[in-house]
């Protein structure tokens, strides 16, 4: 707009640069929230790649009639095989200070490793075997070059005689780091090198099955009955707020109701699954039923006007024509809810989810733990190489956090109605 000389409005250009700076702080505002996602995203991703790589030690370990009875093969003492081992390789060193050390570079699990290893193959006893072991976390540090060996050994775990030996064994061929499919098949361990999260994505996914196959149905169900069949009357009014102040409480407080309801009075089994399904189910419910009435009043008013036009009762024209026309909107609520669900950790604590849990579940009932649980629990961890199986747990987890918002927004795309 000009005036009649030509000249734009002082007023008019006012508003233009007002209208510019708001378009360009927005643009400011995105990138710097990219930028701090992006960094986030690096950084975890960074620390985590380390996970999955292990160092392993190859040792020549005397598999022979001495050591093995071959008609008992789970008695034989594999420890002392394994240590007998080591000091053949390094067969200079004398001390019990030394050999306490030399034993150090190998994990805890060496013993069980090699008697895991003759049991599943028989074939190889009868002689001088060459076998690949697990490093300790502190070994494997410095396999993945994680190590200042610059430094002074009182500054660092690994002291300078172990720094040595793991040197001559890698300058030989026998130290590699190789894929850690040991983190994706075992469950928690005490030591960094051992653990896994295959118990703690069981447990999860036990968790997210208990939850869906209580709160959809239900959930559905509400928001059925509220929205198509309710009457509106103060009632109905009193349970839609309260149903949106649910939506809002901290998940926190569903953990401690699970842990004074579920626990405490009807005594089910402590850091379960099913327990666990149960808490979330209750935090979720409400996130459903306002996602499943938003799906249901999308749906025009003239579908149910055909319907009832034709002679369909009010429970007909419901579920033979708005409910199947409202699933994907309140599939995809539910999925959204879900993920939610999955990335909880207040409420599984107060179940007792935090328990240090070795063995993969096979119940529901059994002890068990969840994934972001499992992330608190080695990031409370004072050992370094915990830090590397933390961020690999946060990319997992992350990982299935981004496949359910995406399966959820591919459904709405390829079911949602163009009324």
């Amino acid at each position: 707009m000009t005036n009649p000389f030509g000249a734009q409005s002082p007023d008019i250009k006012q508003r233009r640069a007002a209208q510019t700076r708001f378009e360009w702080g927005g643009r400011l505002a995105i990138t710097v929230a990219l930028g701090f996602l992006l960094a986030m995203t690096v950084t975890i991703a960074w620390l985590g790649v380390g996970a999955l790589q292990q160092t392993e030690i190859k040792l020549a370990v005397d598999l022979g009639p001495d050591n093995i009875d071959p008609n008992d093969l789970k008695g034989a003492s594999y420890n002392t095989i394994v240590k007998n081992a080591l000091k053949a390789r390094f067969p200079e060193v004398e001390g019990r200070r030394e050999k306490r050390d030399l034993y150090g570079i190998l994990s805890p699990d060496a013993g069980f490793e090699l008697k895991e290893k003759v049991v599943a193959d028989p074939s190889l006893l009868g002689g001088t075997r060459e076998l690949w072991f697990l490093a300790s976390d502190d070994a494997d540090l410095f396999g993945k070059g994680r190590v200042d060996v610059t430094l002074d050994q009182s500054q660092r775990r690994l002291n300078d005689l172990e720094v040595g030996w793991l040197q001559d064994l890698k300058a030989n061929g026998e130290l590699q780091k190789r894929f850690n499919m040991r983190f994706f098949t075992h469950g928690d361990s005490r030591e960094p090198e051992l653990a896994g999260i295959l118990g703690a994505l069981v447990g999860s996914a036990m968790s997210l099955f208990v939850c869906f196959i209580l709160c959809f149905p239900v959930g559905v169900m509400a928001a059925i009955y509220l929205e198509e069949f309710a009457p509106k009357n103060r009632i109905s009014d009193f349970i839609e707020v309260n149903i949106n102040n649910l939506a809002a409480v901290p998940s926190i407080v569903f953990g401690l109701l699970g842990l004074a309801i579920f626990l405490n009075v009807f005594g089910l089994p402590r850091s379960s699954p099913l327990v666990g399904g149960m808490v979330l189910s209750l935090m979720t419910l409400p996130a459903i039923i306002i996602a499943a009435r938003a799906a249901l009043s999308a749906v025009p008013p003239s579908i149910r006007e055909a319907a009832l036009g034709l002679g369909a009762s009010r429970l007909e024209a419901t579920f033979h024509h708005v409910a199947p026309l409202a699933m994907p909107g309140m599939l995809t609520g539910a999925i959204v809810g879900m993920a939610r669900a999955l990335g909880e950790t207040a409420p599984l604590l107060m179940i007792g989810m935090v328990a240090f849990i070795v063995d993969v579940p096979t119940s529901l009932v059994q002890p068990a733990t969840a994934l972001p649980v499992q992330i608190f629990l080695w990031a409370d961890s004072p050992e370094r190489a915990f830090m590397e199986k933390t961020s690999a747990a946060i990319i997992v987890l992350l990982f299935f956090l981004v496949v359910m918002n995406l399966t959820a927004i591919l459904l709405r795309k390829r079911y949602e109605q163009r009324f």
